[in-house]
């Protein structure tokens, strides 16, 4: 099975949650083998667990990410490739007095390079993007 999304932290973060949304969940279960995470939300997660205090919490949310993350999903790097994509969108962008988060713009351009849907959210953070497919996935019907 080929790749087709490409998920944000948001959509990762939802099977965790207390009471995780029933289309993003149902989603997941119906594309499984379709989607790839970022280097970038890879560290977003990690970046998010190490904030929090030792705790029961913080060692069930490392070992979702090391265990039923890491080894399930394929983490895509932000390589040349994307690195020069990501100066052209951030220049284009710039011109137009706009300036999307840096980390959203990192996970837009390895997006793009790799030619997957995007999968947020947070639709309005990767608006600006030209050709960057979206889908919202605690939207849909």
């Amino acid at each position: 099975m080929s790749l087709l999304y490409l998920l944000d932290t948001c959509i990762v973060s939802e099977p965790v949650k207390m009471s995780a949304n029933k289309n993003v969940m149902h989603m997941l279960a119906s594309n499984e083998g379709k989607f790839a995470i970022s280097s970038v939300v890879w560290h977003e997660l990690h970046f998010g667990m190490f904030r929090l205090p030792e705790s029961k919490k913080r060692d069930m949310l490392e070992k979702y990410l090391h265990e039923a993350i890491l080894p399930c999903l394929p983490i895509l790097p932000y390589d040349e490739n994307a690195a020069e994509l990501h100066g052209e969108l951030r220049a284009s962008l710039a011109s137009k007095g706009l300036t999307p988060a840096f980390t959203d713009s990192m996970i837009a351009s390895i997006c793009l390079v790799n030619n997957l849907i995007l999968v947020t959210r947070n639709v309005n953070d990767f608006k600006t993007f030209a050709d960057l497919k979206i889908e919202n996935w605690f939207e849909i019907n």
